[in-house]
């Protein structure tokens, strides 16, 4: 069964100004329902995780600041959200939602978290609507437990994983793969152990191709037990924030290239969605969704 992380404090609502990107943690649930993709069974509710746990990956003092809201300003706009104990809280579920599907994947094959994908939030830092970095934490907690060997992480968001770049910089036990819009946000990169800059207005051919001829050698190289894939929709050519010009069709087959590699290899992957901010709501959802119709159409 395809096992889904979702919690209420997903759709934690933000002051005005805000409260658009949010919108889609409640919409996306209600869509696959809707549309009988997946019904109430496949949904489980994670628990905030433990500050034990988030220490393996972020350092004291910065979990310290934040769960006593002691952030100056420039760190609170560098994360860019209205800073609050229920957003910690929240960033604390998602964590554990990644988590968990990393747990399920290893039994069902995939697991798909309705939030996550938080990228660049760094060991000592948030940024760009990211608190906690929830991939690297599963990550270094199944590398921790001994649950998994050779980790590969696949981040197919517009934008660079500069944290996850980072957090793993030194760790060869994880291999960081990064496929982004090179001119995107951040201007500054990290360095990945792959970084792909694709150029502005890249579309579904010129994406794909990329892709297609780099997943096999990668996954030669890598030899990983379990990867950990990031699929933001924000490569639509629709995304306000993208630069990339992706239909939502190609958007769909860079899900099924990534899920079919990983099925056919046996090799587990948990999945978290990443950013998603074209204008129109039903272009986000739609793209989302396809993430989990693909899923139950090639596992299920």
């Amino acid at each position: 069964m395809l096992k889904i992380a979702y919690s209420p404090l997903y759709k934690y609502e933000l002051p005005e100004g805000h409260r658009f990107p949010m919108m889609k943690y409640e919409l996306l649930p209600e869509q696959l329902l809707y549309e009988g993709t997946v019904t109430q069974d496949h949904f489980f509710d994670p628990e905030a995780l433990d500050d034990q746990d988030i220490l393996l990956t972020h350092n004291q003092t910065y979990l310290d600041k934040l769960n006593s809201q002691l952030l100056d300003k420039k760190e609170i706009r560098n994360i860019g959200f209205p800073m609050s104990d229920i957003l910690v809280k929240r960033g604390k579920h998602i964590a554990n939602g990644t988590l968990k599907c990393a747990e399920y994947a290893m039994k069902y094959g995939v697991a798909m978290n309705i939030a996550g994908g938080t990228h660049h939030s760094f060991a000592d830092r948030g940024e760009g609507f990211c608190l906690f970095n929830d991939i690297a934490i599963a990550a270094n907690i199944l590398l921790h437990r001994k649950q998994v060997k050779q980790i590969l992480i696949i981040d197919l968001d517009v934008h660079q994983g500069n944290g996850t770049a980072k957090i793993f910089e030194y760790e060869p036990r994880v291999f960081t793969f990064s496929m982004h819009g090179e001119k995107n946000y951040p201007t500054r990169k990290e360095v990945s152990d792959l970084d792909i800059g694709m150029p502005d207005k890249s579309d579904d051919t010129i994406y794909l191709n990329t892709l297609k001829e780099t997943l096999p050698r990668l996954m030669d190289m890598v030899q990983p037990d379990f990867i950990f894939y990031l699929s933001g929709v924000d490569v639509l050519e629709s995304d306000k924030l993208g630069r990339l010009s992706l239909t939502r069709k190609g958007c769909k087959e860079r899900d099924r290239l990534v899920l079919q590699m990983c099925k056919d290899q046996g090799i587990p992957v948990a999945v978290s969605m990443g950013g998603g901010y074209s204008p129109l709501m039903t272009d986000i959802i739609d793209a989302h969704a396809n993430t989990f119709r693909v899923a139950q159409d090639i596992y299920f």
